[in-house]
């Protein structure tokens, strides 16, 4: 990681020299070793206006895309290098997972966190926690004083619409930003930025939330296993998807992938599952439209 002196240093030179493309590269690489990915993505984007023929630019602006998720992106990028092929196989193999890129999700999210309650609840009629807590009453009753991991946290949504049945509420997602916010909120014993699939062992929890979380992977079989093992003999996951017909999943147009009745039902069968909730939705709109979905509750 950049130092916080080195990463001033390089800023500052930078905004005396503007048009100079080797201080908008070196500062574009400051940013990038300190993870601060969209501001490395200007800056080195901005480089390569200064200078459309420096390699180095266009190197680091594809190492960045690759750091954000961004397959496409990065083989654009690289494509007009030499000697890159260990790129290029690093982001046509990241193509080829069946889910969204960590990067990706984490690139997205940092962007969002500063205004996403007002965009998700306002703009996108963002319905899922309310979801889940209706669905939560059906499968569960009134019982309280539960040990409930949030699975993509986000800004502590769906942490609000479950606090009053937790004794323990804990959260996890991939975006910091986000994160932060879910901490100034104060409703959570324990934080974490880490990905949803590593999950760490240990049937510790009576309530496994996500809510518009899964929609980021495509294959659920690593995510339904990692549940298992961390809820305790009849525990329960709710979560909210996407749907689609027919069999098994697709990425939809947003980059956000959808999940058949059938394929959940199987699925959640291999891991060891039995349906104990399964409800049409609508978990959010998009474009003015009503996005379908399915919010489903397993009991282990």
């Amino acid at each position: 990681m950049a130092s916080a002196r080195s990463l001033a240093d390089a800023r500052e030179a930078a905004l005396l020299h503007p048009a100079d493309a080797r201080h908008a590269l070196a500062h574009g690489q400051a940013l990038l070793k300190a993870g601060r990915l969209p501001e490395a993505i200007g800056e080195l984007q901005r480089a390569l206006r200064l200078d459309h023929e420096s390699a180095q630019a266009r190197h680091m602006l594809g190492r960045a895309w690759l750091a954000a998720g961004e397959a496409q992106k990065a083989l654009d990028a690289f494509s007009r290098l030499e000697g890159v092929d260990d790129e290029m196989e690093a982001a046509r193999a990241m193509q080829a997972r069946p889910r969204s890129d960590a990067g990706y999700v984490r690139h997205l999210f940092d962007q969002f966190a500063a205004d996403y309650d007002t965009r998700m609840i306002s703009q996108l009629g963002y319905a899922a926690p309310a979801i889940l807590r209706q669905l939560a009453a059906m499968v569960l009753g009134p019982r309280g004083g539960l040990d409930i991991l949030d699975l993509g946290c986000g800004t502590g949504l769906s942490g609000l619409a479950f606090k009053d049945v937790a004794r323990r509420l804990d959260g996890i997602d991939l975006s910091p930003a986000m994160v932060e916010k879910a901490r100034a909120r104060r409703i959570y014993d324990h934080l974490a930025v880490a990905d949803i699939e590593a999950l760490p062992g240990g049937a510790g929890y009576d309530l496994l939330l996500a809510a518009d979380t899964l929609v980021y992977l495509g294959d659920l079989a690593h995510i339904l296993a990692a549940a298992s093992r961390s809820l305790r003999p009849g525990g329960m996951f709710l979560f909210t998807v996407e749907s689609m017909a027919g069999e098994g999943f697709a990425l939809g147009p947003k980059r956000r992938w959808r999940h058949s009745e059938l394929y959940l039902r199987r699925e959640a069968a291999k891991a060891g599952f039995e349906v104990a909730g399964f409800l049409t939705c609508t978990p959010r709109s998009e474009a003015g439209q009503p996005v379908e979905g399915f919010a489903v509750a397993l009991r282990k």
